[in-house]
């Protein structure tokens, strides 16, 4: 098929009004110049809103990257105090030999019993020994280590008999003897 009037069908609009004379090849330059311009700055403002978009999202991940960097070495510091804690106590333990005596105490709400000799017994009521929780099992520690595993973690001090500066008026049962062999 060919085209009628001598009008190409590949041709632009505005090639074809090139050639029909309705407009001059300046005001075609000057129509093709401004649309470029629409395109570019169209570009420009999405590439702008895009590069802010992209922006905004490295600061979160930095902000959650600073995040979880600072909670790695919070568990990192708690854990090596506490291998730090479980060290000394594993220097300082005192043997325990198991005796004929048991000594109970209480680990929350459980009872729990350690059978120790008579002289461990006697370090323990009087307040030179004190049983610690060590992970899952119990030790014996001198009381000055006791007082520095208290300023590090109170809650492994299961049994410390300090002797305190109570004076016999504020206590109701000063008059009444307790023996000293006295197990419960």
């Amino acid at each position: 098929m060919k085209p009628e009037h001598g009008v190409h069908m590949g041709n632009s609009l505005q090639d074809q009004l090139l050639q029909a004379g309705l407009v001059s090849s300046q005001q075609a330059k000057q129509t093709h110049s401004k649309k470029r311009k629409q395109r570019r700055q169209g570009s420009d403002t999405e590439s702008a809103e895009r590069r802010e978009a992209l922006a905004r999202a490295e600061a979160e991940k930095a902000a959650r990257d600073r995040e979880l960097n600072r909670q790695r070495e919070e568990e990192a510091a708690l854990k090596a105090a506490q291998s730090a804690l479980r060290e000394l106590i594993h220097r300082h333990r005192v043997a325990r030999v198991d005796g004929d005596l048991a000594y109970n105490f209480a680990d929350g709400s459980a009872l729990k019993r350690l059978h120790v000799n008579a002289a461990q017994h006697a370090a323990i009521v009087g307040g030179q020994l004190t049983i610690v929780r060590q992970d899952t099992f119990y030790e014996l520690i001198p009381a000055e280590i006791a007082a520095r595993v208290a300023e590090r973690d109170p809650r492994r001090i299961l049994v410390w008999n300090q002797c305190g500066e109570q004076s016999a008026e504020e206590d109701d049962y000063a008059e009444y003897q307790v023996p000293d062999d006295l197990m419960w």
